[in-house]
């Protein structure tokens, strides 16, 4: 890489942390603590920090390196649709085996059946009971119509800044980038609308399920290319992964374990991401050995 275009890049990843961190954690200065408000005055206060990571790459794409949107990611790519399957429903995989876990390892005892809900397990006009398929169903639709919204972040941590750290090196783009995006998060999880108990210990919990699945997200983003696909597995982890979480475990206190981005969830997100890493440089190392065999 040539030095301008070196330095083209630490000034707009300098920019953009800039940017995504200050607009949002300014935009989230305001929120209530988690005991005083509902989720859905929680979603329209948070709403506009949500959508700072993709302004601030609009921004510093548009303005300050003036690169443009080539590599953005912004086209669908449907002809890589069984990656936007995985991670439309990667989360059910992820959360039934934190539920299967959590059980054997007697640290909480998932309600799958939802009992806990009495008379509210019934959809009102609707003749069927709100059963764990129904809730399935439901999240899989709702992640699709949040697309749109997560699309404020992935366009920011995937569609940039993951792709401007350490470009040769996309394991190590992913930590770096889920660190940042972790830590981000800050704000959020100190009022308490992501995990329980101290902030500090929260957001490092947190802050490791986040490399985690910018690993994932990351792969992703190479099978495909398109910001969409990662947008959808986000939509997805946060409908389905964040709402089984809150159902099959409606006690709080043991959120720190059993949530989609918790300690048992690194076990499952861990595993794909051994899985990920291992096939990236087993891939390397056959394109090496037969660029050398060529050469010879």
């Amino acid at each position: 890489m040539s030095d301008g275009k070196k330095n083209g890049s630490v000034v707009g990843v300098v920019s953009y942390l800039v940017l995504a961190f200050g607009l949002a954690w300014l935009s989230w200065s305001w929120l209530p603590d988690a005991k005083h408000t509902s989720t859905l005055m929680f979603s329209l206060y948070a709403l506009p920090g949500a959508f700072a990571p993709a302004v601030a790459t609009f921004v510093v794409r548009k303005w300050i390196t003036r690169e443009g949107f080539a590599d953005a990611g912004l086209g669908l790519h449907l002809n890589q649709w069984r990656y936007y399957l995985i991670g439309w429903f990667l989360p059910v995989a992820v959360i039934s085996t934190v539920a299967v876990l959590a059980a054997l390892l007697n640290i909480a005892q998932p309600d799958v059946t939802l009992a806990h809900l009495g008379a509210r397990a019934k959809i009102p006009g609707v003749p069927v009971a709100y059963t764990p398929f129904v809730v399935l169903l439901t999240q899989a639709l709702a992640a699709l119509v949040a697309v749109p919204l997560l699309f404020g972040e992935e366009f920011g941590w995937r569609g940039y800044l993951q792709l401007r750290l350490f470009p040769s090196r996309p394991t190590l783009a992913a930590i770096a980038t889920g660190i940042f995006w972790g830590l981000w998060h800050w704000p959020v999880i100190a009022r308490g609308y992501e995990l329980p108990g101290a902030p500090v210990i929260a957001t490092a919990i947190f802050t490791t399920g986040a490399v985690l699945v910018a690993i994932i997200f990351g792969w992703l983003w190479e099978k495909t290319g398109s910001v969409w696909a990662t947008s959808l597995a986000h939509a997805a982890t946060n409908a389905i992964g964040g709402t089984l979480t809150v159902l099959w475990f409606p006690d709080r206190s043991h959120w720190l374990f059993v949530s989609y981005l918790g300690v048992l969830g690194w076990i499952p997100l861990g595993l794909i991401c051994a899985w990920i890493i291992v096939g990236r440089n087993n891939r390397v190392a056959c394109e090496t050995s037969l660029d050398a065999t060529i050469a010879t």
